[in-house]
């Protein structure tokens, strides 16, 4: 904090820069309660005997609308996929948008539109909403907001505080393809094929995990900060260390390629429809059999496990058989994914 006494980017990128922003002003006004301080994609809370997960996301990406998706897309299946990653169906979605005096009408209509679809294709009902406009200049077209409620199913307890020596850890399918989406259109970057957005609501993929076992220990959809700030966030909150395969993690050909074009690493680029589980040993085969019959787990594959040495860290082990520590990103490589 002392190094930057104003908001800068990276603050809102998701990695270091956006966890002292968290620690050092928000927990400390906020009271540091148990539902806030256990800092999970959502919130999971006894309301009247049931247990429910409420979450809530704001959307600022820059194009509204790229290859595989919009802002309105990205506004449900963000909330839609936090709230799964504590196990939850969503079922109730609230939609607030803040408009840029000036923007067309039409451009609104088609974001409303696309929004209103994905909550249909999700099974999840928008119920309240709000509006407000500002002044041409302060703000980019549309930004929006999203909080959504689910049920957590009876004896479902997942957070990364869960995860334990000996966890296998799988991650749902190729990584990076949304970032590298957003970034090929707003910078008008060619890499000789359109890489579409990976935008997706996970909730029917959860389920079908947690029809083989309800024991999943940690689920998380690693968005900004891409897989390596997930991985070392469930680290350092469960006290325990990761060890990655960097050759089993799924890296499709046009990342990989643009990557090494941009100097970039794939496992910090954002994604938007995939998720990493960390799932006990004795349940590991048959979680990724019944992701890999699930549409949006096809690809899944086991990339390493969960360690006793090197607590709080994560290290990847390289094709050239040495290692490396995968550090949580400062903040990062592309602002303004989601």
């Amino acid at each position: 904090m002392r190094d930057h006494p104003r908001v800068v980017m990276g603050h809102g990128g998701g990695g270091a820069l956006s966890a002292e922003l968290i620690e050092n002003v928000f927990l400390p006004a906020f009271g540091n309660g148990p539902a806030l301080a256990a800092l999970g994609d959502s919130a999971a809370l006894d309301v009247g005997g049931a247990r429910i997960a409420f979450s809530t996301d704001s959307f600022v990406v820059r194009p509204l609308f790229f290859p595989g998706g919009s802002i309105g897309d990205l506004a449900v299946n963000g909330t839609v996929n936090d709230l799964a990653m504590s196990g939850a169906r969503a079922a109730w979605l609230s939609c607030a948008a803040i408009l840029e005096e000036g923007v067309e009408t039409a451009v609104v209509a088609r974001v409303a539109r696309a929004l209103g679809a994905a909550a249909r294709a999700a099974g999840v009902e928008v119920v309240t909403g709000d509006t407000k406009v500002v002044e041409a200049g302060h703000g980019d077209g549309v930004y929006l907001n999203t909080a959504g409620i689910g049920l957590i199913p009876p004896g479902v307890d997942i957070r990364p505080q869960r995860a334990r020596p000996g966890d296998v850890v799988i991650v749902s399918g190729e990584i990076g393809l949304h970032g590298v989406a957003i970034m090929s259109v707003r910078e008008g970057l060619e890499f000789g094929v359109e890489i579409e957005s990976d935008c997706a609501a996970l909730g029917g993929l959860v389920a079908a995990m947690l029809a083989v076992t309800p024991d999943l220990h940690v689920l998380r959809d690693p968005t900004r900060g891409g897989l390596a700030a997930s991985l070392h966030e469930i680290a350092s909150a469960a006290g325990v260390g990761v060890a990655v395969r960097e050759t089993a993690v799924p890296v499709p050909p046009q990342v990989a390629n643009a990557c090494a074009v941009l100097g970039l690493d794939p496992l910090y680029v954002a994604n938007e429809g995939k998720l990493v589980a960390f799932v006990p040993r004795d349940r590991a085969e048959e979680v990724l059999a019944a992701m890999r019959a699930h549409p949006l787990g096809a690809a899944a594959a086991v990339i390493g496990e969960c360690v006793t040495e090197h607590p709080g860290m994560v290290v990847a082990r390289t094709a050239f058989g040495g290692t490396r520590v995968v550090d949580l990103p400062l903040g990062e490589q592309l602002p303004r994914i989601c």
